[in-house]
């Protein structure tokens, strides 16, 4: 038989660096899940993918144990890695920061594709172009 599931909770925590600390600790430990086991499971998991933050979807269950599933980094974190940028613009529309190549858009909708809501990539650049615009990049597209 199936269990039957508590809850689900959300978190966005730097890859290989989950320790019970706030935010994870309390959120982990207000649903009464096991947070050292959650930390070590993460880490181990997202080691490969460090400089990123990443977020996560618990699924926690009513005798206290988890499953989770690890999301691609978001998009803007991508933009920024991509473009060589630190922060995006303060005022997008009048102020640019940098730009992206029809390839560099590319390469993002590679990585990011599975949690998209389209399986085009055509339409995966677009989205990708929309959220480059967003925080003040050009876009080749």
């Amino acid at each position: 038989m199936a269990k039957k599931v508590q809850g689900y909770l959300k978190l966005q925590i730097p890859a290989g660096a989950a320790n019970p600390s706030p935010p994870v600790g309390p959120a982990l430990g207000q649903r009464g899940v096991n947070i050292m086991e959650f930390c070590k499971a993460f880490n181990e998991k997202t080691k490969d993918k460090a400089g990123y933050r990443l977020p996560v979807v618990l699924t926690i269950y009513t005798d206290k144990s988890f499953t989770f599933e690890v999301k691609q980094p978001p998009m803007t974190e991508l933009i920024k890695k991509v473009s060589g940028i630190k922060k995006g613009s303060s005022n997008p529309l009048k102020q640019k920061v940098g730009k992206l190549s029809k390839e560099q858009i590319m390469e993002i909708v590679d990585m990011k594709i599975k949690d998209l809501n389209t399986d085009d990539r055509e339409v995966a650049a677009k989205i990708v172009a929309g959220s480059a615009r967003s925080i003040g990049i050009d876009t080749e597209l």
